[in-house]
């Protein structure tokens, strides 16, 4: 089990049950080890998150399944509740119930299987049957975590100090060891155009699924031009584009109006969001199409990075999609932010973000040597403030330096001596 050190207080970031999955998706801004019991007649799933706090008054939520109601709520100032009521006539087996994260931020509830029963058959209850806490499983189910890398952590936080009045969520985790470094990484930024990496590769899986063709084209509507960044906002209204032509500008110069097409044809933003918690990214939501100006659609670094480690091992994306993924994010004109910190003949897969409060970066590196990491880093910074750029830049230059310090550092003797 993961322990997390009571001296910061977490706070609830977002909450999110899947009814067609009976999946209860949980995540907090930094590390929690929740509690869990089960009250029978009528069946409640308590979970407490103790040293988190909740912004705002209890929520309620009715639902139509099995689950009849979830309350959010504050059982004291240093604990958030949730309580999961299970519909009259159902009941649920403790050893059936399945609590465990990806992260000791992100934690997910299953609920195997319901059973039905009489209610009416049975006394009242207030027994508090426990429920066992599992281990954490590998990040986004594919990435084996290690330990947080403690070094790079106080390096990064000795640079923080000196850019105390910016606020950055960041996680970087290292692809050979499952070695991270954790800061806010689950905590819900604006997420500016790093919302286009998530579009980009749900429209690929609609290509690999055959409903979506990689040759056809698509016609510039007036409702979807749109200004701030790219070029296709100026093209007369009718003007066709091919798809790929439109999600390469889409990436590679930020295209707002590009996006927007892309959107539309892929259903739209409710369909996306659906696409998004269905890998796990549950701060990841569109909820205006581009230009957000206003920075209503939001994602974390963690979800960020979530999504890499799904695309690089090939969970969400056939072989020949996955590679003209990258190659399009390999292309971003944007070399300000973390590139501008890496080495000489490092390759970068990635999609910048940029608002005047906002500036983000994700991506994937592949160090000459052949060794990768994912990055994820957003910072809110005061409007249009130029130190954000530097700051990331140089948080990824000492990511960049560690890693590649270390892995001299792990070669055998007589490697080192060649």
């Amino acid at each position: 089990m993961l322990l997390c050190s009571p001296a910061k207080a977490s706070r609830l970031q977002s909450w999110y049950f899947d009814s067609a999955k009976n999946q209860l998706n949980l995540t907090t801004d930094s590390g929690v080890q929740p509690k869990a019991f089960l009250i029978n007649n009528p069946t409640r799933l308590v979970i407490d998150l103790p040293g988190t706090k909740l912004d705002g008054n209890t929520v309620r939520q009715r639902f139509g399944s099995a689950v009849r109601e979830i309350r959010l709520g504050k059982l004291d100032a240093k604990t958030t509740r949730l309580v999961i009521e299970i519909a009259p006539g159902y009941t649920v087996s403790p050893e059936k119930l399945l609590i465990k994260g990806d992260s000791s931020s992100h934690w997910i509830v299953n609920f195997a299987s319901f059973e039905r029963i009489n209610n009416n058959s049975l006394p009242p209850s207030e027994e508090k049957i426990p429920i066992q806490i599992g281990e954490v499983s590998p990040f986004a189910g594919v990435v084996p975590l290690g330990k947080e890398i403690t070094q790079l952590s106080s390096k990064v936080k000795s640079l923080l100090a000196r850019y105390s009045f910016l606020q950055p969520g960041m996680f970087f985790l290292d692809l050979d060891t499952g070695n991270y470094i954790d800061f806010n990484g689950e905590k819900v930024f604006p997420a500016a155009s790093t919302i286009k990496f998530p579009v980009l590769v749900a429209l690929f899986q609609e290509i690999d699924a055959g409903r979506v063709k990689l040759n056809e084209t698509l016609a510039m509507r007036r409702d979807l031009i749109t200004g701030g960044s790219g070029t296709m906002q100026y093209q007369r209204t009718g003007t066709r584009s091919s798809l790929l032509a439109t999600a390469t500008k889409m990436i590679t110069i930020s295209d707002n109006t590009a996006t927007n097409m892309i959107i539309d044809r892929l259903g739209g933003k409710a369909k996306l969001n659906q696409r998004f918690r269905s890998w796990g990214l549950q701060n990841t939501v569109i909820r205006n199409l581009l230009g957000d100006f206003k920075g209503t659609n939001t994602t974390s670094a963690k979800d960020l990075v979530r999504l890499s480690a799904l695309v690089v091992n090939n969970q969400v994306l056939s072989n020949s999609s996955r590679s003209q993924v990258l190659n399009i994010m390999r292309r971003v004109e944007n070399k300000r932010l973390l590139p501008s910190g890496l080495g000489k003949g490092a390759v970068i897969a990635h999609k910048t973000g940029t608002l005047g409060i906002i500036l983000g970066d994700a991506g994937i590196i592949e160090m000459p040597s052949g060794k990768r990491y994912l990055a994820g880093i957003l910072v809110r910074r005061p409007f249009n403030d130029l130190k954000a750029r530097y700051f990331i830049s140089q948080v990824s230059r000492l990511v960049y330096g560690y890693l590649d310090q270390a892995r001299v550092a792990q070669q055998p003797s007589g490697l080192m001596q060649k």
